[in-house]
């Protein structure tokens, strides 16, 4: 590929042997190549299973947007009844009675039916709490009957959707769990605390095998998160960005990662002191914001910190140590 963007260049068009050994002896010269480094098939199936399910998530998150905007219209009360609107009861339940008026129109003895048998784990009790909610929310909900009857289809619609989705991601979450078991890396980077088992199979996944790097700012490079340089005659620019080169994935999971890592890991503060994951990582940030770098800044160098310390640890093949 890369000979012939080069031969293209040129203005003439001549296609011989000759002159297509001596270009690439030209470009063996004049450009530094590398020979091209195969891929393992068990990480190349690993990247292809997290990148699906990462395009998998991103559907899911803009139907759940459409749904929300058809259930304000219909029934924006249903919101609050159960604790996670998306759950399998909630969604069944919704699917059974879309409006205040069928919910309304059903005994509660038939609510509480239909919601225990959504939801076996849960007490009969519980069910009937939960109908008694739900009549309440229909008695308050502004509108007492769907207006247009394609949106109760609409909304049927997108329940069915979101179900399967999340029937998908809960496959492909069990594929991606025992193939990265198998890959030997996976235990090294999941040993970094601030990276759980997702991330952890993205980064491996991306990166592939370290020995394609033999530095680790190609790593580094790799990612996009190194610092863009621009000069032009006498001017040098001082704000540089970074290049965003690379994968873009590896880079998400690499800012999600150093986000879990410095942020407080109790759930529930009893004191201002912040404890963190990664001891190491929130002592770089503070150092970092010390010197009155803005958060973002702060953050992607500590991201540069993480991919240093990911390529020490493959290189040797050791656990993460947080010790300061």
């Amino acid at each position: 590929m890369i000979s012939y963007k080069a031969k293209s260049s040129s203005l003439r068009k001549v296609k011989t042997d000759a002159a297509d050994a001596y270009l690439l002896c030209e470009l063996y010269y004049k450009e530094e190549l590398e020979p091209y480094k195969k891929r393992g098939v068990q990480l190349l199936n690993l990247r292809n299973l997290t990148r699906q399910h990462e395009n998998i998530t991103g559907t899911l998150i803009q139907t759940k947007l459409q749904f929300q905007a058809i259930l304000d219209q219909v029934f924006p009360e249903f919101r609050g009844v159960f604790g996670d609107l998306y759950s399998v009861v909630s969604l069944l339940t919704l699917k059974e009675f879309p409006s205040s008026e069928d919910i309304l129109n059903a005994s509660d003895e038939v609510l509480t039916e239909k919601i225990h048998g959504n939801c076996k784990s849960r007490s009969l009790s519980w069910a009937s709490d939960k109908a008694a909610q739900i009549k309440a929310a229909a008695i308050r909900n502004p509108f007492e009957k769907a207006v247009y009857q394609s949106h109760i289809l609409s909304l049927g619609m997108f329940i069915n959707i979101i179900l399967q989705y999340k029937e998908h991601l809960s496959m492909l979450e069990s594929e991606i769990d025992a193939l990265a078991q198998e890959v030997e890396e996976y235990e090294v980077i999941k040993s970094i605390p601030g990276i759980g088992e997702k991330i952890a199979a993205t980064i491996i996944s991306e990166i592939g095998e370290i020995d394609r790097f033999d530095h680790p700012k190609k790593l580094v490079a790799f990612a996009g998160v190194d610092p863009s340089v621009f000069e032009s005659g006498k001017f040098t620019a001082t704000k540089n960005r970074i290049t965003k080169r690379g994968s873009s994935r590896l880079r998400h999971a690499l800012y999600m990662a150093v986000r879990c890592a410095i942020r407080d890991c109790r759930k529930k503060k009893t004191s201002d002191e912040i404890i963190p994951r990664n001891k190491k990582l929130r002592e770089f940030y503070d150092k970092k914001r010390d010197e009155g770098k803005p958060f973002k800044v702060a953050v992607i160098a500590c991201v540069n910190k993480l991919l240093h310390w990911i390529y020490a640890l493959l290189k040797s093949n050791t656990l993460f140590q947080d010790v300061v």
